[in-house]
């Protein structure tokens, strides 16, 4: 089994990439005056941004390969595993790396919603993609931390850095509605297959016997990460992969609650509830009126 390097701190990272530590808890790395990564598999302890400018090699991000093209960043987060694939070029012969420790954003606005990032729990498949544009602003903001790294450390170092990272992330949100945007062809093909896998999901005898189909179920037939998934599904919908669910189910369910053969308990299993009142409760949130009621309306 494959050694896995977990990299606890920026001064371990550095080091690795045999470049100075300025700041205990972030680095800005210009990968051409960088040691390549070395072919192996890192558990990060920490975030990481990278900006790779040229096609020189292979990520590996958990068990999926991505050819990590111009112009493209992927986001990591602590805990995720990463690695670089032997027998290929050197990693990062031109790009940057953005790394910080958590360490550094508690206290801070961005520590406090740095989970709403979606994207750092995309698969490495679903990178940012920019445009030139994009690209100068994105290496903007590396300019601007790395100029913070360059000073004395002092009370407002923190702030600065914290500031600037959020800045960095803002950006790459509308860049990535942007991207939604641009790819919107392959986006509508992706919802007309959920559309599918739903109504096959719910015309076969699954929910009975597996329950409510999840976000993150439909998003592994998608081949996405869960979180691509919904943000894709709520940008083209307006509503989370969720509420999308939800909404396929009580129209099945008003569909069915005119079926005097069967009860509403018989129904609410036959759509995958595992208990009665759980459905009550859902339809009439969704519907207003119990689904006895609703029977009574026709």
């Amino acid at each position: 089994m494959e050694d896995i390097v977990r990299i606890a701190s920026i001064a371990q990272y550095n080091s690795m990439r045999d470049v100075t530590t300025k700041h205990p808890l972030v680095t800005v790395i210009d990968h051409s005056k960088a040691l390549p990564m070395p072919a192996r598999s890192f558990n990060f302890g920490l975030y990481a941004v990278g900006l790779k400018e040229l096609n020189s090699a292979q990520l590996r991000y958990g068990r999926k390969h991505y050819d990590y093209q111009e112009g493209s960043v992927v986001f990591v987060a602590p805990g995720q595993v990463v690695g670089v694939q032997p027998g290929v070029e050197s990693f990062a012969a031109k790009g940057w790396s953005l790394l910080f420790h958590p360490d550094l954003i508690n206290g801070t606005p961005l520590g406090k919603h740095i989970q709403d990032y979606s994207f750092f729990s995309y698969d490495v498949n679903e990178a940012l993609h920019l445009s030139d544009k994009e690209r100068s602003i994105v290496i903007d903001c590396f300019s601007k931390i790395e100029y913070e790294l360059d000073q004395n450390i002092d009370k407002h170092s923190k702030g600065l850095i914290a500031s600037n990272i959020e800045l960095l992330l803002n950006y790459c949100i509308r860049f990535y509605d942007r991207q939604f945007i641009t790819r919107d062809n392959a986006n509508k093909g992706i919802l007309e297959r959920f559309e599918c896998l739903l109504k096959g999901y719910f015309s076969s005898g699954k929910p009975r016997n597996e329950g409510l189909p999840s976000v993150a179920y439909f998003a592994e037939a998608l081949h996405l990460s869960p979180n691509y998934f919904g943000d894709l599904v709520k940008k083209e919908t307006g509503r989370s992969a969720q509420e999308y669910i939800q909404s396929k189910v009580i129209d099945l369910a008003k569909e069915r609650v005119f079926d005097m053969n069967k009860s509403v308990s018989e129904i609410a299993y036959e759509l995958g509830f595992k208990y009665p009142q759980h459905f009550t409760r859902l339809f009439k949130q969704k519907v207003g009126v119990t689904p006895n009621d609703y029977r009574t309306m026709k």
